[in-house]
């Protein structure tokens, strides 16, 4: 095979990639890719691999037509996807992508786990030439200081001499079918000058929308990782907003159109901040801060506002309910939307269930509606009860958490008795509301 040049470095002469991991990240990064190189998917959850060789996805990160186009039967040096969660499949690769998930444990402390275990999947095929590419958001050093090692230690082999690390951290935004990855600019970076180029160019060659090579790991990883602490500082001053005018009887969102006439005014909202991203990354570098001897105020003043606002929705509704006489013990409540963000059936981190909670201490009885989530995750999830179709029963009040499309036009009056409290999170519903943030 020919050297495949991009606009900027070669890449190594015949790469084969294999993409650890084939969720929200992984799967999209995996099909892009298939359509140049020969790629093998690897996932340890065996209903997922059954799932996507019949060209199946149900995170809808990638279309059914999209996904069968690069699928092939069995794993060959020919372009083309295969899924598998055999280690012998993985083998021949001389590119591995990481992309497991970096979630925070119930103290908000990061947990590396997944990233620990992809590592060591990795570091058993591990072989000299090899380069490994971590795509998980991580606080600075991570790749470096606590994944190397792993490889180190269970292939045998010597850091930047027998095999190499490369970072490229993954900007996903799940359900957004504007923004995919090819259209995202890449940030990469490699643990040697040569590396990074060659990473560089593997990326390029794929990504139309080009690619920033950083200097260093380090560099890459830290960029990653206040690209989301920025949106969660700006999503938590526009929510301490929210508190304030609501205590002032003035409206938010009219606020906030009226000073947005400003040409360099930031169009942030109020809102919940779940997720895999905004919600979590922030926890990363504070970690980091912590351990290096410094106090991030700002950053986790802003995680305590964010964090707080499940409570504070709940708080509200329940005032509401009260000032219209509404009985809170055994009070029936309809909440739309359990997802983290509208369109999209990922229920990762979602704070919605921080409104759940606070609401079940009135006593109040919740049925939540969403078509998107899947009971079943919920439930193995969070332990709470969904349903995936409109329920005909009038409530006395309802709260809309997310807003989902098939929201838009729904008649709220058959959804409620004449007596009720209506409650809009996302400034979403049409007609008559009683609050909203």
């Amino acid at each position: 095979m020919e050297f495949i040049m991009s606009q900027k470095h070669p890449i190594t002469p015949s790469p084969r990639l294999a993409i650890i991991g084939l969720g929200y990240v992984g799967l999209p990064l995996a099909r892009l890719f298939a359509t140049k190189y020969s790629v093998v998917g690897f996932d340890i959850n065996q209903q997922r691999i059954s799932e996507l060789n019949k060209g199946i996805d149900l995170t809808l990160e990638v279309e059914e037509d999209l996904l069968k186009s690069v699928l092939v039967a069995q794993s060959s040096n020919e372009k083309g996807l295969y899924c598998s969660n055999q280690l012998a499949d993985i083998a021949d690769c001389n590119y591995y992508i990481v992309t497991v998930p970096t979630p925070v444990d119930k103290h908000n402390k990061p947990d590396l786990t997944p990233l620990y275990k992809a590592s060591e999947t990795v570091a058993k095929v591990l072989k000299k030439g090899d380069i490994v590419i971590y795509e998980s958001t991580v606080y600075p050093g991570v790749t470096e200081e606590e994944c190397v090692p792993v490889l180190e230690k269970l292939s045998g082999l010597k850091f930047n001499e027998d095999f190499f690390a490369g970072y490229s951290p993954e900007r996903i935004n799940p359900g957004d079918k504007e923004h995919t990855v090819e259209k995202i600019l890449k940030v990469t970076a490699g643990s040697t000058p040569e590396i990074g180029k060659k990473v560089d160019a593997l990326y390029n060659s794929v990504v139309t929308a080009g690619t920033h090579l950083a200097p260093t790991i380090k560099v890459a990883e830290a960029a990653k990782v206040i690209e989301n602490s920025q949106r969660d500082i700006n999503i938590a001053f526009v929510n301490e907003l929210a508190k304030i005018f609501n205590i002032l009887e003035i409206d938010t969102k009219a606020v906030l159109e009226a000073a947005g006439t400003k040409w360099n005014f930031l169009p942030f909202k109020p809102g919940l901040v779940g997720g895999h991203c905004i919600g979590v990354d922030p926890y990363y570098l504070a970690q980091k801060a912590l351990e290096a001897g410094y106090h991030p105020e700002i950053i986790l003043a802003g995680r305590r506002m964010n964090d707080s606002m499940g409570e504070y929705v709940a708080s509200q509704v329940v005032k509401l309910m009260i000032k219209k006489e509404i009985v809170l013990h055994e009070a029936q409540l309809l909440l739309l939307g359990v997802t983290f963000k509208e369109n999209c059936p990922d229920v990762r981190n979602t704070k919605i269930v921080d409104i759940i909670h606070a609401l079940k201490e009135y006593g109040i009885h919740i049925t939540i509606y969403d078509p998107w989530a899947k009971p079943e995750e919920v439930m193995h999830e969070y332990g709470i009860e969904t349903i995936q179709k409109l329920p005909s029963f009038k409530y006395d009040a309802l709260v809309l958490g997310v807003s989902h499309k098939e929201f838009a036009d729904l008649d709220i009056a058959t959804l409620t008795k004449e007596t009720n409290v209506v409650y809009d999170v996302k400034g979403f519903l049409k007609g008559r509301v009683d609050g909203r943030l």
